[in-house]
């Protein structure tokens, strides 16, 4: 008979498999016996990241380090969650100092500068680290880097080097990563027809199958309670203060809007909080969502509300009275904002459906997560659910918001982002006028827009695929 597998084998398998709500488990199992395990901290802090738990991800690590402050791995998490929540500068030293030593957190540190890098828009910094690795990097991930750094300057020998990553051969999150890289990068050459057909094939290669319908009866139940007109709850917590968060599908708009809130110095964006997901799951667990959530107890109330805004002083700057949360699903989730955040201001942003469509198709978003993008009909199915949703939630919810149009948005941005500031009541400041100025890094898909002045050029983007839609 074999010998029984130890706790910390358990972990390293469950770990190498990708098992990280197991790994969690068995950290939590060896962190009650010993609290002063390593090992066990350093697991969770990797699994809860890699589950989308920033927050979960920036205590466990903190814990790690004040066990061993010089522990590699440790260090790596350290500055992964630095980088996400938008620590630049502490991420950028601490990786420099990793991939100066020998080994796979050396090479990983590599790797993970150089996205830091390109994300936060230090182009000079990002070459020179290329060209410190060489023409020919033994990690394909760096040729991918290059291959950025040739996008500006050489786009035609960067659409070889794409070309040459963007393969099933290179494992499908770099065969995905490069070929939208690789998509972009043809779109904005005006090369329309090759830069689709190759999103159409990436879709189908690397996709996942999602499946719609079930999200659509989310949507329709949800519909259904609305439709009764009369409350069908009320409120189940105390009202919160200085929360606020955007409402809209990705690529409408709400990186810009985001990136002009943040330059007001009473509001700090928190970028893509995982803290509304969290929320619907907690209360999906209840038994009580969606119908019977007028009958959640108020102490179960409270501590969901309690686990979504105790980790916002974590991510508000100094001196900023409120945080503003550009989650992509809080659209799905108004009757649990209603419920748990009674007193949190929704800003709501829609765009042309077809500049929104094309936009989404084009563009690398989670294969798993984002599955409904593989094609323009599931597209235009979403938004047709998020416009038949979101509108008679925000009113029949009394939920305090505003709503607007990207398109208006870029027309007269001081008269709408009033109309948000009138609404959080906060005097106008002309900084949020200028949202290329602000050096917080973008880690969405907008990133390369948001450091432009605000323009109109993506308006009319989806008549360059006009054989896109019927």
């Amino acid at each position: 008979m074999p010998p029984s597998e130890t706790p910390l084998a358990a972990l390293q398998r469950q770990l190498g498999a990708g098992q990280y709500e197991s790994a969690i488990v068995t950290a939590d199992a060896m962190i009650a016996a010993n609290r002063r395990t390593l090992a066990a901290w350093v697991a969770r802090a990797r699994s809860s990241f890699n589950l989308g738990r920033v927050m979960d991800a920036d205590r466990d690590v903190d814990e790690a380090l004040r066990l061993a402050p010089s522990d590699p791995q440790a260090s790596l998490i350290r500055a992964q969650v630095d980088q996400r929540l938008g620590r630049i500068d502490a991420a950028v030293d601490r990786l420099r100092r990793l991939a100066a030593t020998p080994g796979s957190v050396g090479g990983e540190a590599l790797v993970l500068l150089s996205e830091v890098l390109h994300f936060a828009h230090r182009r000079s910094e990002l070459a020179a680290l290329v060209a410190s690795v060489g023409q020919a990097p033994r990690d394909p991930r760096m040729a991918f880097a290059a291959a950025r750094v040739l996008a500006r300057e050489q786009p035609e020998r960067a659409i070889d080097a794409l070309r040459a990553l963007a393969v099933p051969s290179s494992g499908v999150v770099l065969h995905r990563i490069a070929g939208f890289e690789l998509v972009q990068l043809l779109d904005r050459l005006g090369r329309h027809r090759e830069a689709f057909d190759l999103a159409t094939t990436l879709h189908a290669e690397t996709t996942l199958p999602y499946d719609i319908d079930g999200l659509e009866l989310r949507v329709r139940a949800q519909r259904d309670l609305l439709a009764k007109g009369a409350p069908w709850f009320t409120p189940r917590a105390e009202p919160v203060k200085g929360v606020a968060m955007v409402v809209g599908l990705p690529r409408s708009g709400t990186t810009l809007l985001e990136q002009m809130l943040d330059r007001h110095p009473s509001i700090c964006g928190i970028g893509e909080y995982e803290g509304i997901d969290r929320l619907g799951d907690a209360l999906v667990s209840t038994g009580r969502w969606p119908r019977g959530i007028g009958m959640l107890r108020p102490e179960v109330a409270a501590q969901v509300q309690a686990a979504y805004v105790g980790a916002l002083p974590r991510l508000r700057r100094p001196g900023a009275a409120w945080t503003f949360d550009k989650t992509l699903s809080a659209w799905l989730w108004l009757p649990a904002v209603a419920c748990v955040l009674p007193g949190a201001t929704c800003l709501h942003v829609e765009r042309d459906p077809r500049d929104t469509a094309i936009s989404m198709f084009l563009s690398f978003f989670s294969p798993t997560w984002y599955g409904w993008m593989s094609s323009i009909p599931n597209i235009m199915r979403v938004i047709e659910m998020e416009r038949s949703l979101v509108r008679p939630a925000l009113q029949s919810l009394g939920i305090p918001h505003e709503s607007f149009a990207y398109e208006d948005l870029v027309a007269d941005p001081a008269l709408h982002v009033k109309r948000c500031l009138d609404r959080l009541g906060l005097p106008m400041h002309e900084a949020v006028l200028a949202p290329e100025s602000n050096a917080r890094a973008v880690y969405t898909l907008s990133h390369e827009q948001v450091r432009r002045p605000i323009n109109a050029a993506s308006i009319g983007r989806w008549r360059n695929y006009p054989w896109a839609f019927a």
